[in-house]
């Protein structure tokens, strides 16, 4: 096997789940949908996202495999994020199309990462804009958009971001402003590089303290609604792409102020 990072087992676990979810329920699974009724072949798409995420997923754990697996998922999301994600967006823009688009961004960051730390010389030679340590911050770039996204959802649905704060927590209005306000700032520090490995490893543990504290408790309580699940889910799966971006920064400092020079120690292998 090979190993890089916690993230990166993280992310690799979770393509096999969103794979077999896929192939299971014979329906585009949480990262790939929503996808209009109306795309040609639509039900030859559901299995051939399903087997790419089972198939991509399990390859990156090894090591013959993890370069290519890297690069076809890599292709994939970016696909999908051409394809479907931003026509979508630009002919109707909407909050679900936005965060449609945030979602496939932050995922096909992560993906991103794993390649530039596994491209072989082949790749750096060939593709170097996409496997060097160029691709590594347009792939930062990408997250942090994304999380700017996020930053902003909270504020267009506050009053349906404070009814998620458990109940437990007071001042759940502030507590919507407090999250939204977290996720732009991360998002800015990120594609600054101004305090980003801080930035992404807070926001990487926010994210996980939102699953947590709120898809979890919402599903152990009975839960059936294909919403909460969803939600749950792609949650899941933000943190594991999260969790790769902010792996990105090892070798960085945390509270440095400006662009350190990308090298060898943000490669694997």
């Amino acid at each position: 096997m090979r190993v890089a990072s916690v993230g990166h087992v993280l992310f690799a676990a979770t393509m096999v789940g969103v794979g077999i979810m896929g192939l299971v329920q014979r329906h585009f699974a949480p990262v790939w949908s929503p996808v209009s009724n109306g795309v040609p072949a639509r039900e030859a798409l559901v299995y051939l996202c399903s087997l790419v995420s089972l198939a991509c997923g399990t390859a990156l754990l090894w090591q013959r495999t993890a370069a290519p697996a890297a690069r076809v998922l890599l292709a994939c999301l970016l696909l999908w994020l051409v394809v479907f994600r931003l026509p979508y967006l630009i002919l109707t823009p909407s909050l679900d199309a936005f965060w449609s688009a945030g979602e496939t961004a932050a995922m096909l960051a992560g993906a991103w990462v794993l390649y530039s730390w596994f491209a072989t010389e082949w790749d750096r030679r060939h593709a170097g804009f996409i496997a060097g340590d160029k691709g590594l911050c347009v792939a930062r770039v990408l997250f942090g958009a994304a999380l700017i996204i996020f930053g902003a959802g909270h504020f267009i649905e506050l009053q349906h971001t404070a009814e998620l704060v458990p109940g437990w927590l007071p001042w759940h209005v502030a507590f919507a402003y407090f999250t939204g306000s977290a996720f732009i700032a991360a998002g800015v520090g990120v594609i600054t590089g101004v305090y980003a490995r801080l930035a992404a490893a807070l926001v990487t543990v926010e994210m996980g303290a939102f699953l947590v504290l709120v898809w979890v408790p919402i599903l152990a309580a009975g839960s059936r609604g294909a919403f909460d699940w969803s939600e749950t889910i792609v949650t899941w799966a933000l943190v594991a792409g999260a969790w790769v971006v902010a792996d990105s920064y090892r070798g960085t400092p945390w509270l440095a102020a400006w662009r350190t020079r990308l090298g060898s120690q943000n490669h694997v292998g």
